[in-house]
C-alpha cells in the first residue's frame, strides 16, 4: 500500500507553463482523506512552494531548497544552513572561472555575486527579491540554497565536474537545466528530506512512490520502493525507475495520483 507520494516539481508535477494543474489540489485533498501523504520535493524555497500549493498547504508536506527545509504536518522538522567558511571556499573556486556566477538564497531573498544581467532565470531559479552583493553575506545571514550559473551551456557539465573535484569534501554539485548547477551540502539532499518525512510518519520505503525527471531526483528514486520516472526525464533516472510514465505536459503524475487514490479507496 502506498502511504506517501513524493514528487519533484519542474519537469514532473508542473505543466508546460510551470504551473500546478488545477486538478492537483483536489487530488492532494482526497489522498490526504484516504490516508496517503503527499510531499513536494524541490530545489525551490519553502516560501515559493507555499505559493504554488496555497489551497492545500496544510494538507501536504514539503522538502524544499534541495532538502534544506523539511516540513511535515505543518511543522518545520529540519533546516540546514550553509556554513560561511564553506561558501567562502566556493566563491574562491568559482572566481577562477569567468563563465561561473553564484546565486545564494536565504528564506526570502536572492543574493547575486555578479550583475543580474549575467544570470538567466531558468525553471526553479526565479531569483526572487534579487540583491546584488560583492561578497558572501555575513555569517548571521542563513543561506539555505546555493546555485552556480554557467553562462556557456556547453561548459556546464565540465564545470560541475571541476567543482566536485575541487570542493567534493564539502558539497555535491548537480546540474539543473542547461546552465545551472545546484550546490548541496554533503548529507543534505531531497532524498534526506524525504527520509526524514518517512521516519517522522513511520513509513517504510516500500510504501513510498516518488516521481522525478532530473539527476537531483536520482537519490530519491534509488531510495524508495516505487520509483517512477517521467517520459521527459534523464536517461539515468529512467534506468533506475520501476516504471516510466508520460510527460509532465501530459499531466502524467496526476494520472498516477488518481490511480493511487482509487487503490486506497478500494482497500478502505
Amino acid at each position: 500500500m502506498i502511504k506517501l507520494i513524493a514528487s519533484d516539481m519542474d519537469g514532473t508535477l508542473l505543466d508546460e507553463h510551470s504551473e500546478v494543474p488545477a486538478e492537483t489540489f483536489g487530488l492532494i485533498r482526497e489522498l490526504c482523506e484516504a490516508g496517503v501523504h503527499f510531499a513536494a520535493s524541490s530545489g525551490r524555497r519553502l516560501d515559493t512552494l507555499h505559493e504554488f500549493f496555497a489551497p492545500v498547504v496544510d494538507q501536504m508536506d514539503f522538502v524544499a531548497s534541495n532538502g534544506a527545509q523539511v516540513v511535515v504536518s505543518g511543522e518545520l522538522i529540519d533546516r540546514e544552513v550553509f556554513s560561511h567558511i564553506g561558501l567562502r571556499r566556493l566563491k574562491e573556486t568559482v572566481d577562477n572561472f569567468d563563465c561561473l556566477h553564484i546565486a545564494l538564497f536565504d528564506r526570502t531573498q536572492s543574493f547575486l555575486l555578479d550583475d543580474e544581467d549575467r544570470f538567466e532565470r531558468e525553471i526553479d531559479k526565479d531569483l526572487l527579491a534579487a540583491v546584488r552583493v560583492y561578497d558572501v553575506p555575513a555569517p548571521e545571514v542563513n543561506i539555505l540554497k546555493t546555485s552556480v550559473f554557467c553562462d556557456t551551456p556547453e561548459y556546464t557539465m565540465d564545470m560541475a565536474y571541476v567543482l566536485q573535484r575541487e570542493l567534493g569534501d564539502r558539497f555535491v554539485f548537480a546540474p539543473s537545466g542547461s546552465r545551472w548547477i545546484d550546490v548541496m551540502q554533503v548529507g543534505v539532499s531531497k532524498a534526506t528530506g524525504i527520509r526524514q518525512i518517512m521516519e517522522y510518519l513511520g513509513i517504510e520505503a516500500n510504501e513510498v512512490m516518488a516521481f522525478g525527471d532530473a539527476m537531483n531526483d536520482y537519490e530519491i528514486l534509488s531510495m524508495v520502493g516505487h520509483p517512477v520516472a517521467m517520459g521527459n526525464g534523464r536517461y539515468a533516472v529512467k534506468q533506475i525507475a520501476e516504471r516510466v510514465i508520460g510527460k509532465n505536459t501530459e499531466q502524467a503524475v496526476q494520472t498516477e495520483m488518481r490511480r493511487v487514490l482509487e487503490e486506497a479507496r478500494a482497500r478502505a
